[in-house]
């Protein structure tokens, strides 16, 4: 159960949640926090490995649709809107009364389009949503957003028990946290490495959904990349390289993010079957 009200100007949220990390159940009692939180899913057209996938169709809308539908369900975030530096993407959005926030070409990230919508809308909490990952649902948002409960958290993220066939696969990028949720690092390696293989089973998946305090959103695309992200080629080791924590929740189940034409077809067939 959710129980959600956003007054003016700033929202105050009070939740009971249970959600599934792995095969321990997590229960959130009462939480509550007031915060103004916007949800941004940055959109460009222009993708290399899948030519204009964030308007490809999957089970008769755009991808970019089914991720916006996800983020608005679960009624945390106000506004949810497509960050795009492209008048097609726009004007589709805007056919279907998504709402759209015009961003420079020049964009380096999705987290630079996040920064720009931060200077155009007003909010304490932004969440990076990636545009390709059409199987998300509202239930990922309550536990990445608990986190910011507690002060010290800067910078959430999520992260799933990692399934065996990924754990060597470099594009599915793996995380170890400290026992308070704290990262340690990511990479695209296998860590930790089970020198003794010893049959060590419990590697993390992360998910590329972030939310920010807007300090820190501000500070980390002020930052220029550090070498641990160029080596990787994964940004939030910008963010590790600077000392800045990054906090990680556990999330109720894996995503596809669709890069190819199989992740599409694998993503559909999740799509149809709910």
């Amino acid at each position: 159960m959710a129980v959600v009200t956003f007054g003016a100007g700033k929202g105050h949220v009070e939740m009971v949640r249970t959600w599934l990390a792995g095969q321990a159940q997590i229960t959130l009692i009462r939480m509550t926090f007031s915060a103004r939180i916007a949800g941004v899913i940055p959109a460009r057209l222009g993708s290399t490995r899948l030519s204009r996938k964030v308007l490809r169709l999957i089970a008769g809308r755009p991808m970019v649709e089914w991720v916006w539908r996800a983020a608005s369900e679960c009624g945390l975030m106000d506004p949810v809107l497509v960050a795009t530096d492209s008048d097609e993407v726009a004007a589709i959005c805007r056919q279907r009364e998504i709402p759209v926030a015009m961003t420079s070409p020049d964009c380096a990230s999705g987290s630079d389009r996040v920064r720009e919508v931060a200077n155009q809308i007003d909010a304490d909490i932004y969440v990076n949503i990636q545009g390709d990952e059409p199987t998300l649902t509202g239930k990922f948002f309550p536990p990445l957003l608990a986190l910011f409960e507690r002060p010290e958290v800067q910078v959430a993220t999520l992260a799933v028990r990692c399934p065996v066939l990924d754990i060597a696969n470099p594009n599915a990028v793996k995380v170890v946290t400290a026992e308070d949720g704290k990262a340690l690092y990511f990479s695209r390696a296998a860590i930790p490495f089970d020198r003794d293989a010893s049959g060590f089973d419990g590697y993390r998946k992360h998910l590329g959904i972030y939310a920010y305090r807007k300090a820190a959103l501000e500070r980390f695309a002020a930052l220029p990349p550090g070498w641990l992200e160029r080596v990787e080629r994964l940004e939030q080791l910008r963010l590790l390289e600077n000392g800045i924590d990054i906090y990680v929740a556990p999330a109720p189940a894996d995503t596809i993010g669709v890069d190819t034409e199989e992740d599409l077809a694998r993503a559909e067939a999740v799509l149809l079957s709910r």
